[in-house]
């Protein structure tokens, strides 16, 4: 038995002595593993802002030199020359001959390619006669250069000349290869000069737009059309205007931003030149050329635009690199078949996938930042956004990451850290095995000396020859005896103390019955006013601040309210949360308990009238009142409360729950004895627990505290 003792002991100080290490080494570990943590994610959210930094940079220095680019060319004799020669030629075509054949073929192109071909990118049936151009000069030169252009759709720029002999033809010949090479070399999709009536009288790109008009022809509603009645009324030189992307409808609908310049001829506007932006150029700055690990974004990170309208203004890296899980994953979202096989047929996001994050909502706020969020793909990330400073362009950046591949070093640095702390541990073991054995050694003494206590013998103690703890303990058995008195006097003083905690959270007869060892204690109260209220705005406030600070405004409040409360004879039950409960008329009876219960309650709204106006704050509270009988009791075993319930206590909180913020509303009880002191509204329609209707009346004498607070 005495070894059974022994090895109890023993092993009780082994535990304690792993569980003090152990403690020391987990939390060690702990610090360091959230040290190492908070630098790993800071190393890849900097990582993220100097990847959106550089792409910011990128795409604003790109499209600042688009700018400059176009106001030079816009200013450029030649380009000046061109614009009259094309308009010139353009004019002398309106009186051209255009036979019945010309007509057939130009509306066999359009109903056979082009709106065969658009009709499948778009939602409807369009009609041919809606996008035949009306001008001669129009028909003619789409029939020479688009009808009868022996290129393939996307080639019709090869065409140097038709060999028509017309001076359009001729000075075309003579233009084209230039301004062919122009948008080969910086990029652009298409150039346009257009005359100052609106027509569009030279293309690069031969799509259906060239020879039509921006005022009255097929694309007077696109954004081309709108960019060239900004530069046109903007009468200024020295002006390049960008219009954000649209669906063009001669691009099959494909996504369309243009930029363009005014042509003046000394003081006369002769002509716009405009280029239509190259979406590929865009993307190839945003993707660094399809190599996302080159820029440091990993298996999963991508840089991105956004527009206003939530739109992507770049393409999706899933899009690119596995278009089957992207699809698959927009299905899963509830993304439409339509919106999918847009996405499929164009192969682009752009102006098709929405991006309705909390980063893109700062962002376009003017905000900047890096933070959690789940991406369009509805998977979490880290992103890092910021809005660009493009001159005509609403739009953000967004640089992000999965969460998973961003916390792969912290996983493996987190396995490290368990891996050491074993190893660790397993040291401490077994020193702590070694000092156990050292320190029971003292204990079989006083075992020894215990066991003669046990008969009688207090003297029999004999004082270790050590001057730690196990001798100061055997010196302590011996003095047992003398401070039993002491001890009694001071659980007497303690007994003392217990009445009185229990009288300051019972009534007085509660508190008695309670001490005489009462269970079950209950009773009937009749004629009682209840008052129950609760705060509003206070958990909003409460996510915008620490525990301590959210727990010091309560408590303030609380105790304003007790005091309002103590004053008027009415005895708070409880506080659950931002709720608080009172009944006067529970321990004394009052005649004018009702009458109490609305004081305390006004003055209840003077208190967070004063408080939101001292701390700024936007709080406010609704407030139920009725009368009536109740059951007051202690509820619980082990941490018994004081409490009230019956029906009385559940309209009280239906009326709560049903009454504005900043009001009181008390129950027709209430109102019928009041009625001739403040003057109430009887309030409809309302329910309880959405069950059945409560007759309820507003005090209409009171004022919204945070109406007070504010003015």
């Amino acid at each position: 038995m005495r070894s059974l003792t022994f090895l109890s002991i023993k092993s009780k100080l082994i535990v304690i002595l792993l569980a003090v290490s152990s403690c020391s080494i987990l939390v060690t570990a702990y610090l360091g593993y959230r040290s190492g943590q908070i630098n790993l994610i800071n190393r890849v959210f900097n990582q993220l802002t100097s990847v959106r930094a550089s792409k910011a940079y990128q795409i604003e220095s790109y499209f600042q030199n688009i700018r400059n680019h176009t106001q030079t060319l816009s200013e450029n004799p030649a380009i000046i020359t061109a614009m009259q020669e094309f308009t010139t030629a353009y004019n002398q075509l309106q009186n051209a001959n255009v036979p019945p054949t010309f007509e057939q073929k130009l509306t066999a192109y359009y109903r056979d390619e082009f709106l065969d071909r658009l009709a499948k990118m778009i939602e409807g049936s369009p009609i041919l006669q809606s996008y035949l151009p009306k001008a001669i000069a129009s028909r003619y030169l789409q029939y020479h250069y688009i009808a009868t252009n022996p290129n393939p759709v996307g080639k019709k720029y090869a065409l140097n000349s038709p060999q028509d002999n017309s001076e359009y033809s001729k000075i075309h010949a003579r233009y084209h290869p230039i301004f062919r090479k122009i948008i080969q070399k910086f990029g652009y999709y298409d150039m346009f000069l257009i005359d100052p009536q609106g027509t569009i009288v030279y293309t690069v790109f031969k799509e259906t737009d060239f020879a039509t008009n921006l005022e009255s022809g097929a694309y007077k509603d696109s954004n081309l059309a709108t960019l060239y009645q900004m530069v046109r009324e903007s009468k200024a030189r020295d002006y390049a205007k960008i219009i954000d992307f649209a669906r063009y409808s001669p691009s099959y609908g494909a996504p369309a931003a243009f930029i363009a310049a005014p042509i003046y001829n000394q003081s006369e506007l002769i002509g716009v030149l405009a280029f239509q932006l190259p979406v590929n150029e865009i993307n190839n700055v945003m993707t660094g050329n399809h190599n996302w690990e080159r820029d440091g974004l990993g298996n999963t990170g991508e840089t991105y635009l956004v527009g206003r309208d939530a739109l992507m203004r770049s393409v999706s890296r899933f899009l690119v690199q596995d278009p089957q899980s992207y699809f698959k994953t927009l299905r899963s979202l509830g993304v439409s078949e339509i919106e999918i096989d847009r996405i499929n047929q164009y192969q682009t996001s752009i102006l098709q996938q929405y991006v309705r994050t909390e980063a893109v909502a700062d962002a376009l706020t003017g905000k900047q930042g890096t933070r959690i969020i789940k991406d369009y793909r509805n998977i979490p990330v880290l992103s890092s956004y910021a809005p660009l400073r493009i001159d005509g362009l609403d739009w953000v950046i967004l640089s992000e990451m999965e969460l998973s591949e961003a916390y792969s070093p912290i996983y493996s640095f987190r396995y490290q850290i368990l891996i050491s702390a074993t190893l660790l541990m397993l040291l401490v073991t077994l020193l702590a095995m070694a000092l156990a054995n050292l320190f029971v050694k003292p204990i079989n003494q006083l075992i020894n000396s215990t066991h003669q206590v046990a008969l009688g013998k207090l003297d029999a103690i004999t004082p270790l020859e050590t001057e730690d703890e196990f001798g100061e303990l055997a010196n302590s058995i011996n003095e047992i005896v003398q401070t039993l008195h002491t001890q009694t006097n001071l659980v007497e003083q303690k007994n003392r103390e217990n009445e009185q905690l229990l009288l300051s959270i019972f009534p007085t007869s509660v508190a008695k019955r309670f001490q005489r060892g009462e269970k079950e204690i209950a009773e009937d109260v009749a004629n009682v006013a209840v008052l129950f209220s609760d705060l509003t705005g206070f958990s909003k406030l409460s996510n915008s601040l620490i525990a301590s600070e959210s727990v010091a405004i309560l408590n303030d409040l609380v105790t304003a309210f007790d005091e309002a409360a103590e004053r008027y004879g009415v005895e708070k039950i409880k506080t659950i949360g931002d709720s608080y409960l009172a009944v006067c008329g529970l321990s004394i009876p009052y005649l004018d308990h009702d009458k109490r219960a609305i004081d305390v309650a006004l003055e209840m709204l003077m208190i967070l009238r004063r408080f939101n106006h001292e701390r700024g704050l936007q709080l406010n509270i609704q407030i139920g009142i009725n009368s009536g009988d109740i059951i007051a009791g202690i509820v619980g075993r082990n941490r018994c409360i004081y409490d009230v319930w019956g029906d009385t206590i559940n309209v009280a909180a239906a009326l709560k729950d049903a009454c504005p913020p900043g009001g009181i509303l008390v129950s027709q009880t209430v109102y019928r004895r009041l009625q001739d002191l403040y003057q109430f509204e009887q309030m409809t329609n309302t329910e309880t627990n959405g069950k059945s209707k409560l007759n309820a009346w507003l005090l209409k004498s009171t004022l919204s505290p945070v109406e007070v607070g504010s003015s």
